[in-house]
């Protein structure tokens, strides 16, 4: 299975049919593809006191983080957007003001790619 993109001048690394009759499963590959090279998906959380001794937090932005540890954030209302060289940056960008303690909330990773949109729960 190719890695790169189709549209790329590098030749297949194998035949993908011969006579429209299909030499392996593309749809069982391209979910291994997706899985292997899946960004993980965090949220920025912000902490802060909104009164002495009342704490309170809120989701601040949504981001992934890329196999080779870059990051890309956005804001949750999506005015703001961060490229950063890991997730951690992220957590200086949101907790630089007093009284605000910003951490990563990781996701699971994917486990079941498949082609069907998802039905809400």
């Amino acid at each position: 299975m190719r890695t790169a993109s189709p549209w790329s001048n590098s030749p297949p690394d194998r035949e993908i049919s011969i006579a429209n009759e299909p030499l392996y499963d593309l749809d069982k590959e391209l979910c291994e593809l997706a899985l292997d090279n899946a960004p993980r998906v965090f949220a920025v959380t912000v902490q802060y006191d909104v009164a002495p001794g009342e704490p309170d937090a809120a989701i601040a932005a949504w981001g992934l983080c890329y196999g080779d540890g870059s990051a890309h954030v956005v804001t949750v209302d999506g005015r703001h957007r961060l490229s950063l060289k890991s997730p951690e940056r992220a957590t200086w960008w949101f907790g630089r003001q007093d009284n605000i303690t910003a951490r990563l909330l990781w996701f699971a990773a994917p486990s079941a790619p498949t082609f069907e949109p998802v039905q809400a729960a």
